[in-house]
């Protein structure tokens, strides 16, 4: 296990998500007109204190921190599906196992956290929420938080981790992360391969929100394409990411898979939890990446 405390091991997972060349992402070398990679590197910094109390301080508490120091430095919303996501996993002691300690933190939320996470969520403001039949946040809930993001389960991802123990997290991402490392793979190329299993695995609920359940499968079916025809180590595959790319930021990016993204910085926070991802990393760049896909 790594030596770091939870928010520092927050911190740097939100790091190496953002820096990962994931398609049709913000990363190092692309920006969106009102997001940016400076943006998600001040996001990063400013989760690490709040999510460092979690433990102590309780889910909700922990969120709504992390999204107003977040605010304090980005004006737009940079990162709320990943504190919803990392919040409780932080909250899991470092000497327990996250399968183990999670059921037990979610089923331990409150609706006092509940009404702090909703609170944290209209400060964020993310795009094309909408609006829910019960428990919606424009409202004060009247149920532990575990219960109210387990309403969202059938059309959002991360409400869905709240209700499944994180499976995707830790029983889909987690594993295709250890498969690519183990494979003799660069860290950011491990990156985008689990990034691309579970967009292929499961439709983006940031894309669905915006752009309706067919623009979604379309997504999955694109990343799926990918795999299918040998990224990373085939040409083909290389082609058929940059296809996957260029399609993600048509129509002024709103095709971005974010919610995807955030999965992968929960899957990054678990491995570098459990030390499948090690530090301090190796010098040089062929440790991060070295490949040439766009």
């Amino acid at each position: 296990m790594n030596e770091l405390s939870a928010g520092k091991l927050a911190q740097v997972a939100c790091l190496l998500e953002a820096s990962a060349r994931k398609p049709g992402n913000v990363h190092r070398f692309a920006d969106f007109r009102d997001l940016d990679y400076l943006d998600f590197v001040l996001a990063a910094a400013a989760v690490a204190d709040p999510l460092d109390r979690a433990e102590a301080d309780g889910v909700g508490v922990a969120v709504l921190g992390a999204v107003e120091a977040t605010r304090r430095l980005v004006a737009t919303n940079a990162n709320l599906g990943i504190i919803l996501l990392l919040a409780p996993m932080a909250a899991v002691p470092l000497s327990e196992s996250l399968p183990d300690g999670l059921p037990r933190v979610l089923a331990a939320t409150t609706i006092h956290d509940a009404r702090l996470v909703y609170r944290a969520i209209r400060l964020a403001n993310p795009g094309g929420l909408g609006q829910a039949d019960e428990q919606d946040v424009a409202d004060e809930p009247t149920i532990i938080l575990r219960d109210a993001m387990r309403l969202a389960a059938d059309r959002d991802l991360i409400g869905r981790q709240y209700a499944n123990g994180f499976e995707q997290v830790l029983r889909e991402g987690l594993p295709a992360l250890e498969r690519h490392l183990g494979a003799g793979r660069n860290m950011e190329t491990a990156i985008v391969g689990a990034f691309l299993e579970l967009l292929g695995a499961h439709p983006d609920s940031l894309i669905a929100r915006k752009l309706g359940d067919a623009t979604s499968r379309e997504a999955s079916r694109r990343a799926r394409e990918v795999l299918d025809a040998g990224w990373p180590d085939a040409e083909g595959g290389t082609k058929a990411l940059r296809d996957l790319d260029a399609w993600l930021r048509g129509d002024g990016h709103r095709r971005n898979p974010g919610t995807t993204a955030d999965l992968t910085a929960a899957v990054l926070f678990a491995a570098l939890r459990a030390g499948t991802i090690t530090l301090p990393r190796a010098a040089g760049p062929a440790s991060w990446s070295g490949e040439s896909w766009f």
